[in-house]
């Protein structure tokens, strides 16, 4: 690239595009916001507002028309392998919104077309920005916990949507199942990006307790092992808000354990009495998202999370959903080998 900011085509302009567009607004250096395609008009032209974004009514013709370097994927779940294996046949870079796909055979395209054409391919995984989770990244590649043990992460709200509202999320076949790949995605990539390798096997349990309208769960506990011996425990639900006092996240390893509500950190060592708090500055987690694709693209560095985190991601869903469906331990399926050429 000659240019000093990445040009951004964003497709699709929904919900969620709208934290995507505060992140482009809070890094001009580097960040132009070139275009916009979605197929409702008004959507386009409501997240180009006050921008020279051109507006296109399809992304096929923006990925042909527009003078743009990268894509910023926020569509339905469905819809994003069609969109990824576009962008990058394309030659454009990538930013997807979770989930990357939907199915084992959807990840294995994403990641030929992405190996094919050597583009580069950033999940949208926010909570990763969180500077609480930064830290206790550090604190346990550090080795200031020792060896892992254990990591749980927990993501759970009173979801009001009811069965006029809820559109696409309420099926499984748009969806790709229900509220463990939807809201459960955040708890899941935190789960893997804290015990740092690669799922095994999974085990779950899957509930509606509220959203009886929906096709799928509304809520799930999942439980992962990874290669490294850390076990892992999720919790995730659209029906209630958690209990006070649950946690975000938490670590325990063999010289002691973190844990946080998102905000602040606490480190304690085995056997000292005083722990230790971080109390960390707020940051806007989409701004710090977009700064760090921006970044990844013009410095040629590898993103935090690129599609082989997301298909990890996946396949702990999907071995979630089966173990469910069996009432088994399920194995965690690894993805096919893509080669570029």
């Amino acid at each position: 690239m000659t240019s000093t900011t990445v040009r951004i085509g964003l497709i699709g302009a929904g919900g969620i595009a709208g934290a995507h567009v505060a992140g482009y607004k809070r890094n001009p250096e580097t960040i132009t916001f070139a275009a916009v395609a979605d197929p409702v008009r008004a959507n386009a032209e409501a997240r180009a507002e006050g921008t020279a974004a051109a507006i296109y009514a399809d992304y096929a013709t923006m990925l042909a028309e527009a003078d743009i370097d990268a894509v910023d994927i926020c569509l339905p779940h469905h819809l994003h392998k069609d969109a990824i294996v576009a962008a990058a046949r394309a030659g454009k870079h990538i930013l997807c919104e979770k989930p990357l796909c939907v199915t084992r055979e959807e990840a294995d395209e994403v990641s030929a077309a992405v190996a094919e054409s050597g583009v580069t391919l950033m999940c949208a995984h926010n909570q990763l920005f969180l500077p609480a989770v930064a830290k206790a990244k550090e604190l346990i590649d550090s080795g200031a916990l020792g060896r892992l043990y254990e990591v749980r992460t927990t993501d759970s709200f009173f979801n009001d949507f009811d069965a006029s509202t809820m559109g696409w999320r309420a099926h499984t076949a748009t969806s790709g199942g229900g509220e463990l790949i939807d809201t459960g995605y955040h708890p899941t990539y935190l789960l893997l990006h804290l015990a740092g390798a690669a799922p095994v096997e999974v085990v779950a349990m899957l509930a509606t307790h509220r959203l009886s309208f929906m096709e799928g769960e509304d809520s799930a506990n999942v439980m992962v092992r990874f290669d490294n011996g850390v076990i892992g425990t999720l919790a995730t639900s659209w029906a209630y808000q958690p209990a006070d006092g649950t946690e975000k996240f938490s670590a325990v390893g063999e010289r002691g354990a973190l844990t946080s509500d998102g905000t602040t950190l606490t480190f304690r060592r085995r056997g000292e009495a005083e722990a230790t708090v971080f109390d960390l500055e707020p940051v806007h987690e989409f701004g710090e998202e977009l700064a760090h694709f921006a970044r990844s693209i013009l410095d040629g560095t590898r993103p935090l999370h690129t599609e082989k985190e997301g298909i990890a991601v996946l396949g702990i869903i999907l071995g979630a959903y089966e173990s469910a469906r069996t009432g088994t331990v399920a194995a965690v399926a690894r993805p096919a080998v893509a080669t570029a050429g």
